[in-house]
């Protein structure tokens, strides 16, 4: 007999085995009596089968596909670029020369998300408003809710134009740029024509507003509109330091509330960030906009459409190796 068909009857002879220990045990606890409870008759077998709960039936959960983003729509992933970054696209730039240092589909127009918030601020800022003003949070349903948004922000809360505009570039809290918006001299649609008209004026011709807060896919842009945004936000000292402050404390009805950046980079003592803002919505991917001193150099940092939730600073962290790595190899030469 060979060794498989051994092998085959010594497995068959162990499942016939468990059978009868199995089938053995079962008769012995249907022949077994209860056992008897001190001064008290144990129950009958029966009388516990009718009070024994019923266990809960098994729900399988749900699986919800992610959302193909616009850039893995359009093709914009399979491009190829020298240090496979996740993101649809990249762009960095020197902010005083505008040399273009690294480049990957920066034409391509896309959503942008809270990456819009930057653009809130400015508008505010331009309009020279008490920052003392106290604005009230609309109701949820004034908002978009089909992105299935978080706010710690509950409807009816007051904060003042300052805290508000905190929360929205430092937490990205979607609610307190609304509230930006709702409360400008002529309402948020004189807010909405009044970032259009800003962008026009910084000659973003790629870009487009329908919203303050960055929620609605229609707020699109490119990377080189965004570095110009980027370079503009830096003019305005308040959006600098509220943009990249780690974190802060507000206080919310009668309890403060901590708040952290968005963006963890802020946080990182390898980093020196001028001015930034992250976004995300299903159809934008994850985004990041920065500012940062690198390589020596002041440089503009563009990351849109990114795949993977860590994959916009995994990139941002490839891009200061590789810049800090040019920089290395060009100094010997000199």
């Amino acid at each position: 007999m060979s060794a498989a068909s051994k092998l085959l009857r010594w497995s068959a002879g162990l499942a016939s085995a468990a059978l009868l220990v199995g089938a053995s045990t079962i008769a012995q606890a249907r022949t077994t009596p209860a056992p008897e409870v001190k001064g008290k008759k144990a129950a009958p077998a029966h009388a516990a089968r009718k009070t024994a709960p019923k266990a809960a039936p098994r729900v399988a959960a749900k699986f919800v596909p992610a959302r193909p983003s616009i850039g893995q729509l359009t093709g914009l992933h399979a491009t190829e670029d020298p240090l496979d970054l996740k993101s649809a696209v990249a762009l960095v730039v020197d902010q005083d020369t505008n040399e273009v240092l690294f480049s990957k589909n920066p034409q391509a127009v896309l959503p942008i998300a809270s990456i819009t918030k930057l653009m809130t601020a400015m508008v505010v800022a331009d309009a020279h408003l008490p920052k003392d003003e106290m604005l009230t949070v609309a109701p949820v349903d004034d908002l978009d809710t089909g992105k299935s948004s978080r706010s710690r922000l509950k409807a009816g809360v007051q904060l003042n134009r300052g805290e508000m505009m905190h929360l929205a570039l430092m937490a990205s809290e979607n609610r307190a740029a609304y509230a930006l918006g709702r409360h400008y001299p002529g309402g948020l649609s004189a807010f909405v024509e009044a970032m259009n008209r800003k962008a026009a004026e910084l000659g973003m011709a790629d870009t487009r507003y329908v919203e303050p807060t960055g929620l609605s896919s229609q707020n699109r842009s490119s990377a080189r509109d965004l570095s110009l945004l980027v370079k503009a936000a830096m003019q305005y000292p308040e959006i600098r330091e509220l943009s990249t402050m780690p974190e802060a404390q507000v206080v919310v009805g009668n309890r403060p509330l901590s708040f952290r950046n968005t963006n963890g980079l802020v946080r990182n003592p390898e980093w020196e960030i001028g001015v930034q803002k992250t976004g995300f919505i299903s159809e934008a991917g994850r985004c990041v906009v920065m500012q940062a001193s690198l390589a020596g150099r002041k440089l503009i940092m563009v990351l849109l459409d990114s795949a993977g939730k860590y994959s916009r600073i995994g990139d941002a962290e490839r891009l200061r190796a590789w810049l800090n790595s040019a920089t290395q190899r060009v100094e010997p030469g000199r």
